[in-house]
């Protein structure tokens, strides 16, 4: 399997979307085709290859499911995670003959999509350097007070010169290391054996980063004890009962519901009991009468 100029030049273009802030203020962009479930749909769509892309995506997901940007600080780069570390894990898996839905597969993901990711940090800052200099012409025509120029370089500093850094730091980069993915895999394969101590190294350190991904959305979700058991609710419908994701979905929604209702009839008393004290001192000033 091999990834064709074509194709790595669509992995290039939804790179360069997948960053662009002007995607529906990065919703569209960042947090949707960035996203490795949602890019590995798209990336196995470009290379043909559907199901090996989702799965590849979800095993990277869990990596980054809980990955946020506080004040710009980017310890990984989604875009370079999902359009070069899935298809350089596809290629991977492919080349080692894996089975995709192994654990030595989804480890081998997860380790590749997080050192992309993290090499990826240089393409995130490079494009915010550049963008720098864009904000300067933007801030200087803001200056003048003069309308007519500021009505023609405000949508040049906005959708126009920041494709010239994206494409510089997301384009580029993803269009070159994809056309590059099949002899550097190739080489993994021919220096890097299955059976030999950096593989296995490789395989033992990917199985254990979904774990780190799960532990970062559980610090940030779980406020109280307590929570720890509705979090351990749902590995009991998956692992126990069976229950598949819109399964699980749907009991979460039935709990949602007799939650509200509780909380509901809870607000309702006070409520209630101020009513029915109103009505006695009514009874009781009509009998003072």
């Amino acid at each position: 399997m091999a990834i064709n100029a074509f194709q790595a030049a669509l992995l290039g273009i939804f790179a360069c979307l997948a960053s662009l802030p002007g995607m529906g203020g990065t919703t569209i962009g960042n947090y949707t085709l960035g996203r490795p479930l949602v890019g590995g749909l798209i990336v196995g769509l470009i290379l043909g290859n559907v199901q090996l892309g989702i799965i590849v995506g979800a095993a990277i997901q869990l990596v980054y499911i809980a990955l946020v940007t506080p004040g710009g600080t980017v310890s990984a780069d989604v875009r370079a995670v999902t359009y070069i570390g899935i298809p350089l894990a596809i290629l991977a898996i492919k080349a080692q003959g894996l089975d995709p839905n192994s654990t030595a597969a989804a480890g081998l993901a997860a380790s590749l999509g997080a050192a992309v990711g993290t090499l990826g940090t240089v393409l995130f800052y490079g494009t915010a350097t550049i963008n720098l200099v864009w904000q300067g012409i933007g801030w200087k025509a803001m200056e003048t007070d003069d309308w007519q120029k500021i009505k023609k370089t405000l949508p040049m500093v906005d959708f126009v010169l920041p494709w010239i850094g994206h494409i510089l730091f997301s384009f580029l980069p993803t269009f070159i290391i994809c056309m590059a993915g099949a002899p550097m895999v190739k080489v993994m394969k021919d220096y890097l054996p299955m059976d030999g101590i950096a593989m296995k190294t490789l395989f033992t350190v990917g199985s254990l980063l979904p774990a780190v991904g799960v532990a970062i959305l559980c610090k940030q979700v779980i406020e109280k004890p307590l929570d720890w058991v509705i979090f351990g609710f749902g590995f009991t419908l998956a692992a126990v009962m069976k229950c598949n994701l819109i399964a699980s979905a749907l009991i979460a929604v039935f709990f949602a519901l007799l939650n509200y209702e509780i909380q509901q009839a809870k607000a309702a008393k006070p409520a209630i009991a101020d009513a029915s004290a109103a009505a006695v001192d009514d009874d009781e000033e009509d009998e003072d009468i």
